[in-house]
């Protein structure tokens, strides 16, 4: 009985030692899986970033190759915020009450972009011989 008790008990210990290291071996694995998705992640922003300066870049020489004055940057701003609210399908008098401006404000700053979008349909439409 007492061998029996002696060899439980070293069993016990012997399997108590196997659990924990194969524990820590998990552990690490776990932690270079996750340095490594840390990694593609931190790869991948910084390829987002990186896009996102030569975005910036090409729109600052586009603009001075077009001859577009960026010294008003509020009237930038808002001309952006409009021209992303009506390319994501808001109607001109949402836009305006939105932007708290009138629509005929709001139609005149898209006008240029509007009239752009009408020519091209009316392109397509005469490829297509509609």
């Amino acid at each position: 009985m007492e061998w029996a008790l002696v060899i439980l008990f070293g069993v016990a210990a012997l399997l108590l030692i196997l659990s924990y290291t194969l524990t820590r071996k998990a552990k690490k694995a776990e932690q270079r899986e996750l340095e490594l998705f840390s990694i593609g992640f931190m790869e991948e922003i910084n390829k987002l970033q990186k896009q996102i300066r030569d975005v910036e870049l090409d729109s600052e020489i586009l603009a001075i190759q077009a001859g577009i004055d960026r010294t008003n940057l509020e009237e930038h701003i808002l001309m952006r915020e409009i021209l992303d609210l009506y390319k994501r399908g808001y109607s001109l008098s949402s836009i305006a009450s939105e932007k708290s401006m009138t629509e005929d404000e709001i139609e005149e700053l898209l006008s240029p972009f509007i009239k752009q979008k009408e020519g091209r349909k009316a392109a397509n439409e005469r490829e297509n011989g509609n």
